[in-house]
């Protein structure tokens, strides 16, 4: 009978950093999954009113070379306010708390959604425009059932767009008491040196950019749902 032979696993051994990292996210992971999802529920809420609003700007405008420009113009302006003096100014008129971070965040992703409506809008073929009004549809006809679904790939990369710049912005709701994972980076800051500070910034870093990947693996798989595969191709 052959001697059995036991096969030795190589020990595996964890760096000091990682291993506090780790026992950190364990013992405080209520509290991370807590923020984590508010910070998802609050970018969600601010993309979906943001794309309401934005969606509605492009299409009332983008025939108009003046109302459009006049539109992006003032979209474009509002990315040119810090994060932190917006929601400063936003502060001091609604106080602390989640309204003046969905407002800040709504304006900071109206621009890339009003952009990418009006373009996409202006780039449907004026032929197909001609069918269908030969058809006999009526403008909102044309716009409903032909230009907005023409348009929508476009449409849906000036969302992702908006989602990936509102993911990261939304960092900084913990300024105004907001949600998010904000909360970890600006504690974390603000005890350098401390025992778990490095371990707050990094869960908080790590997690945004997590989210910041869902929200897009998940509007990727929205854009594979509803693009046709003759406007994909």
């Amino acid at each position: 009978m052959q001697p059995s032979h036991r096969v030795r696993l190589p020990h595996v051994s964890v760096p000091p950093l990682a291993s506090s990292f780790l026992t950190y996210v364990s013992d405080n992971g209520d509290s991370v999954l807590r923020l984590a999802w508010g910070h998802v529920w609050v970018v969600a809420l601010s993309i979906a009113i943001a794309v309401v609003v934005g969606v509605l700007l492009g299409v009332l405008t983008y025939r108009s070379p003046f109302l459009s420009s006049v539109a992006l113009t003032v979209s474009g302006l509002f990315l040119t306010f810090p994060s932190f003096a917006l929601l400063g100014i936003l502060l001091a008129i609604l106080g602390l708390g989640v309204t003046p971070v969905v407002i800040a965040l709504v304006l900071y992703a109206l621009l890339p959604i009003v952009s990418n409506t009006v373009t996409g809008l202006r780039e449907v073929d004026a032929v197909v425009l001609d069918s269908a009004r030969g058809l006999g549809m009526s403008s909102v006809g044309r716009l409903v059932r032909v230009e907005l679904p023409i348009a929508w790939p476009v449409i849906l990369a000036g969302m992702r767009t908006a989602t990936q710049l509102v993911v990261g912005i939304a960092a900084i709701a913990a300024y105004v008491n907001g949600p998010g994972l904000g909360r970890f980076i600006f504690s974390g800051l603000s005890q350098l040196g401390g025992a778990n500070a490095l371990n707050q910034v990094v869960v908080g870093t790590v997690g945004v950019i997590i989210i910041a990947l869902a929200f897009d693996l998940l509007l990727s798989l929205v854009g594979r749902l509803t693009i046709s595969k003759g406007i994909r191709a």
